[in-house]
């Protein structure tokens, strides 16, 4: 891979380095070395042991004996964290509140990683027919999308989920639209650096067709590029999600995320802070992790020529 690298901006203002395709044809063992790079990794591997941790817990909730989430008891509100028959005690409507993060993170881990799964495969679209096709194409397509560089990032989130209202569906809309832009840059610069490459000229002058160009050589050298790119939104997703759902533009009461239990217990912060600032440890934690898997990932498929 070249030395060089691809700095993007990440929504929210932090700079991620993107590293720029190989030059050579992506096999098989690279993805097998790169795998291999990675399961050495001990931080890689510790972030990624806690992330599974927080995903099997979520998805499997219902199995772990634990309190109904939504079960309410004024007599046991804002119980300390160790309260016999609550782990970490209760909320401000007396909701258990381990069973309310496990649960919660459901929410939060889907509005975290759907919308990036969604601006992926459309930005990845977009971002790779501009780069091979050149010309008015690219133009039409990429100043398009840089109107989109005119608003903060968060700020048009909020835009748009105030527009569409709030609810689930709405803040993964609001959210894939704003990570397009930036995946469908990232998918453009690296694929104009492929297809300048020797063998794709080399497969135009055999007459194979564009779409067999793409997908048989093209596709493989910028996968890596835009899927690291991709894994550091996921952090930033899952923070603007809390967000929206913190200022009431998100998920709606009485479902458990962890954004809208920061806002519901913002107000009990002076009398259970421990209480109050579990969810934020669960975005902090969960996001963080997040980071560094991206890291790891970028680290590993960084193969130096």
């Amino acid at each position: 891979m070249q030395k060089d690298s691809l700095a993007m901006s990440l929504p929210g203002g932090a700079t991620a380095l993107i590293a720029p395709p190989l030059p050579p044809p992506v096999t098989r063992s690279f993805w097998r070395s790169s795998v291999r790079r990675l399961l050495r990794d001990p931080v890689t591997i510790a972030c990624l042991t806690v992330l599974s941790l927080i995903v099997l817990s979520a998805i499997f909730a219902p199995w772990l004996g634990l309190d109904d989430p939504f079960k309410m008891s004024m007599v046991r509100r804002l119980k300390p964290p160790g309260t016999p028959g609550h782990l970490l005690g209760t909320d401000e409507l007396g909701r258990d509140m381990l069973a309310r993060l496990i649960y919660g993170g459901r929410l939060s881990l889907f509005m975290g990683v759907m919308p990036v799964v969604l601006a992926t495969l459309i930005g990845a679209t977009l971002g790779i027919t501009a780069g091979y096709a050149g010309g008015r194409v690219n133009m039409a397509i990429m100043r398009t999308v840089d109107v989109f560089y005119a608003f903060p990032s968060v700020l048009l989130a909020v835009a748009i989920s105030g527009v569409l209202g709030a609810g689930v569906f709405n803040s993964i809309v609001s959210l894939t639209l704003v990570f397009i832009p930036p995946i469908a840059r990232v998918a453009e610069s690296v694929t104009t650096q492929v297809r300048n490459q020797d063998f794709v000229e080399a497969a135009k002058a055999t007459g194979a067709s564009a779409y067999r160009i793409v997908t048989g050589h093209v596709l493989n050298n910028v996968i890596a590029p835009i899927l690291i790119y991709a894994s550091s939104l996921i952090s930033v997703s899952i923070v603007v999600a809390s967000g929206l759902s913190f200022l009431g533009l998100g998920v709606n009461p009485p479902n458990a995320e962890w954004g809208l239990m920061l806002n519901t217990l913002r107000q009990a912060i002076y009398v259970a802070p421990l209480n109050a600032v579990l969810p934020g440890v669960m975005i902090f934690l969960t996001s963080m992790c997040f980071n560094l898997v991206s890291d790891g990932l970028r680290g590993a498929m960084d193969v130096k020529a």
